[in-house]
């Protein structure tokens, strides 16, 4: 089995560093749809779904590393799914809180990418030992200078916006109660500063699973000019020749997306 696998990384290895020749992403970000669907189509157990979709996961985020993707965001959680049955939503909160702990020990993929893993999103709403999780999951790998990890829980574009904006406004109160000058109207650069996102990259690619066609609330300030893709297969199905083929997409329609990035900013 070990040779096997040496083998199948190898050529993987081979492969990706023939996509290299052509234009690579920076940022590229997951819809992971379809957990629950997949779970009822095979009749599987309840939670079922969403821990096969973590597995999707982590060879996902393994794929994006190795072809050295620097950004990858995921959405994990929206405020909205918190509407689902209270047991559904304990279930997910529970998988998150031991996969976070999971992902801190010394031999997971995140200690050997030296990844640095953030949390956008009302973490309030969330139960204090996930919230807990997540902060120290973030201050133990702060200092980490592999890739950047964001996981979007208890997050809508529209709170993340509303977000942004309440903390320019109390950062001009700040400034006019410590008599800074200030303009007198709040410009995209002052909200971009307070966003999640501040300090990330746009996506280059968003990819969403199961043949979904809405972006669902989820980063829709950065996404503008992102290449946008929705492949029919239910996110734990999500393997390596959808990645690759993701890839190829995206190669095929990056210079026309360069064009239009110049011409936005002329």
């Amino acid at each position: 089995m070990e040779i096997l696998s040496g083998i199948f990384g190898f050529i993987r290895r081979c492969l990706f560093s023939a996509l290299t020749f052509g234009p690579m992403p920076t940022h590229v970000a997951f819809i992971m749809d379809g957990n629950r669907r997949f779970s009822q189509n095979r009749k599987m157990g309840s939670g079922a779904g969403h821990r096969a979709g973590f597995t999707a996961l982590m060879s996902a985020l393994q794929y994006c590393y190795e072809m050295g993707v620097s950004y990858v965001t995921v959405y994990a959680f929206s405020i909205d799914n918190f509407k689902r049955k209270p047991e559904e939503v304990d279930s997910v909160m529970n998988l998150m809180l031991e996969k976070i702990e999971s992902g801190l020990k010394k031999d997971s993929l995140l200690t050997k990418y030296k990844v640095k893993v953030n949390f956008w999103g009302n973490l309030r709403m969330l139960t204090e030992p996930v919230r807990l999780a997540m902060e120290k999951a973030m201050a133990v790998t702060a200092g980490n200078t592999g890739p950047i990890l964001s996981v979007c829980v208890a997050y809508s574009s529209s709170d993340e916006i509303v977000h942004a904006v309440e903390e320019s406004c109390r950062g001009r109160v700040r400034a006019v109660k410590e008599g800074r000058s200030i303009q007198p109207t709040l410009t995209v650069k002052d909200l971009e500063r307070s966003l999640f996102s501040a300090g990330c990259p746009d996506p280059d690619i968003i990819i969403r699973t199961s043949g979904e066609t809405r972006l669902s609330n989820f980063l829709l300030w950065q996404t503008p000019l992102t290449h946008l893709q929705n492949p029919s297969v239910m996110w734990p199905a999500f393997s390596l020749r959808h990645m690759v083929w993701s890839i190829l997409e995206y190669q095929r329609a990056q210079v026309f997306l360069e064009k239009r990035k110049r011409s936005s900013t002329c």
